[in-house]
Parts: structure tokens; C-alpha cells; sequence
């Protein structure tokens, strides 16, 4: 077998999300090579081509014009993708993108929609997945050995002090899309609906609480009711100080599994146990890039893996678009006051 690189990547955007990305890289050299970096800010760039000894790109167009560059890593705030997925994805260029996949569900769909028409491969960073927790989960799930899945919880209570939301742009609408549902609580939703399936309505709070200012939502709770039948109740925050793991709790009619961070507990109704995994960071605490790489690496491999076998990545852009769905619904639902339907478009 050939020792050559997997792919070729290039890493546009290098604010605090890239950390574990780069970290993830560095571990990956070897498998998958780094052509590049882009930042806007040249002296961020010029400081990773120090740490790591990645190369610096000048601009965009350089990296779509580069023909060692299989695919791109994007890192950047939301209001951004749009012209850098235009530039990437005409030139053919494969695309690893940073949640959320845009600030809007249709504007999430235009841009899945744009890489599919262009026929270049996206993916999206939903690492929580990846956790040793969490795919021993989906091995139950997927095998029917919790049963019928009934009952739902998901609880993200995080913190982030009021220096966080004191950057430019950030929990606003026009940067972020919005608060703690599209910024952070993403992750755990992601992972839920890839366990439960889609849901199917949901009746939602969201408010901005005393501990913060900033444009969108710090709190947001809601009753939902899923397509097979199960329900559940979300509750997300950055407002609880000084942060604590989030949780999933999935009972079924045969046992209940909780993921409690990484680690994962369950509980037979036989009186069998199985404990899987740590309770390692997730961010949840004031220093939001506190968790290991690891998922990360796993990810990035995957979607290389994926271009070099020209199949899907482990979450493709159209799998992604299920959050975007439920997070649209609880942000109508919350401004309404009223049960919404969660919607299957775009």
C-alpha cells in the first residue's frame, strides 16, 4: 500500500474555532498534507506558519488556483462562507466547513445545495460525534438494544463570561445567525437527531438572561416530539456559571443511556450496566476551546478518506441541514409562542 498522503488541504479562517483543528492536523502529518493557510488578518497566518510551519496563502483565489489543494478546511465566522464556498467550490475544491453551515436555514441550503450542483464533496465539523461515548451509543441505537426509543433529554449547560460576547459580531444575527442554539448547543442537537431521526414539532422559549448582553438568545428550553414517536425537552445555556458537562439522555423501553460529555452510562432494565469513555472538557466552561483534538483528527481523516474514495464524508452538508431545521423551528416557535412544525425544506 502507498505510504503518499491521503489529501491535500488548505485552511482558510484562523479564529479561536481553528485551534483543534490545526492541533488535529499536526497529528494527521503524513496522512493528510496542509498546503496552506488564509486569514484575513496576514499576522495571524504568518504566526500558525511559525508554530506549525504550514505555508501561507495571500488570498483565495490563490488557493482555489492551486493544484495540489484536493480541499479546504473553512473556519470562519458565518456571514463569511458565502463568497469563500462560491470561490472553492467553483474550482473544484472539496470542503470541510465549521458549524454552523450558515446564519439562516435557507441560506444553509443554498450553500449545500451550491456544492452539490458543483459536485465537489462537503462536510461538516459536528466532532461530537466522533467521541468513544457517542459511537458506542450509536452502535445500541442503530442495533435496537435500548428498545423503542421514548423519552429525550437534551441538557447543554455551558458558560461564557461577558468577554466572549464582547468580540465584534458575536451572538448578533448578522455575524452568528444568532445565540447559544446555532453557536453552541448545535453540537448536542446534531447529535441527538442522529441518534433519534428528525423531529418533528417543537414548542420553544428562548431569552436573553441577565448575565449577558448581547443581540440573541443566551437561554432557550422546548417540548418536541419526534418523527418515531419518542419526545424530549431541550434546555441550552450559557448563562450557568461556571459551566457543567452537557448531557443526552436517551430512554428506551429496554434500558437508558445517558452521555454524560464524552463518557457514556447505561443502564438495563435486567440489571446489566456498561460505562464507555471519559468525561473529558467539551468546552462547556469559560475557556471554550478546552477538549482535546482528537475528534477533530478523526473527522478531518474521514472527509480526506472521502475525497481519495470519492464517497461521502461521515456528515455530509444535506445530514447537517437536519439541525439547521429544528434550531429554524425553535426560533419561530419561541417568537410565536406556539407548536411549530419543524420544516423538511430546503
Amino acid at each position: 500500500m502507498s505510504d503518499a498522503p491521503i489529501a491535500t488541504l488548505a485552511v482558510i479562517g484562523l479564529g479561536m474555532a481553528t485551534k483543534p483543528h490545526l492541533e488535529a492536523l499536526e497529528e494527521l502529518r503524513g496522512k493528510v498534507n496542509v498546503s496552506g493557510v488564509f486569514n484575513r488578518t496576514r499576522a495571524k497566518a504568518e504566526a500558525v506558519r511559525d508554530t506549525f510551519g504550514f505555508p501561507v496563502f495571500d488570498s483565495l483565489q490563490a488557493i482555489a488556483d492551486d493544484p495540489a489543494t484536493d480541499g479546504v478546511i473553512i473556519a470562519t465566522p458565518p456571514n463569511q462562507r458565502a463568497r469563500i464556498v462560491a470561490v472553492m467550490a467553483a474550482a473544484g475544491k472539496h470542503i470541510l466547513m465549521e458549524k454552523p453551515i450558515e446564519r439562516t436555514l435557507v441560506a444553509a441550503g443554498d450553500l449545500v445545495k451550491e456544492c452539490a450542483d458543483r459536485q465537489v464533496t462537503l462536510g461538516i465539523v459536528f466532532q461530537h460525534r466522533m467521541r468513544q461515548g457517542a459511537r458506542r451509543l450509536r452502535q445500541l441505537v442503530d442495533g435496537g438494544q435500548l428498545g423503542e426509543l421514548a423519552l429525550i433529554r437534551a441538557e447543554i449547560p455551558w458558560w461564557r463570561d461577558q468577554a466572549y460576547y464582547d468580540v465584534p459580531g458575536r451572538g448578533s444575527y448578522d455575524r452568528d445567525g444568532g445565540g447559544v442554539l446555532i453557536s453552541q448547543a448545535i453540537h448536542v442537537l446534531d447529535l441527538m437527531l442522529s441518534l433519534t431521526g428528525p423531529a418533528r414539532s417543537v414548542q420553544a422559549l428562548a431569552a436573553t438572561t441577565r448575565m449577558h448582553r448581547l443581540e440573541a438568545e443566551d437561554f432557550a428550553t422546548a417540548g418536541v416530539t419526534f418523527d418515531n414517536g419518542a419526545v424530549g425537552s431541550i434546555v441550552a445555556t450559557t448563562a450557568t456559571f461556571p459551566g457543567e458537562q452537557e448531557r443526552l439522555v436517551i430512554d428506551g423501553t429496554f434500558g437508558t443511556a445517558v452521555l454524560t460529555g464524552g463518557r457514556l452510562d447505561v443502564h438495563w432494565r435486567d440489571g446489566r450496566s456498561e460505562t464507555v469513555g471519559d468525561v473529558s472538557g467539551t468546552g462547556g466552561g469559560s475557556d471554550p476551546m478546552a477538549f482535546p483534538c482528537d475528534w477533530h483528527r478523526d473527522l478531518i481523516h474521514d472527509f480526506a478518506q472521502s475525497i481519495r474514495d470519492r464517497r461521502p464524508p461521515c456528515i455530509t452538508g444535506h445530514e447537517g441541514l437536519r439541525v439547521h431545521r429544528l434550531i429554524d423551528a425553535m426560533t419561530r416557535s419561541a417568537a410565536t409562542g406556539c407548536i411549530v412544525n419543524v420544516e423538511e425544506t430546503p
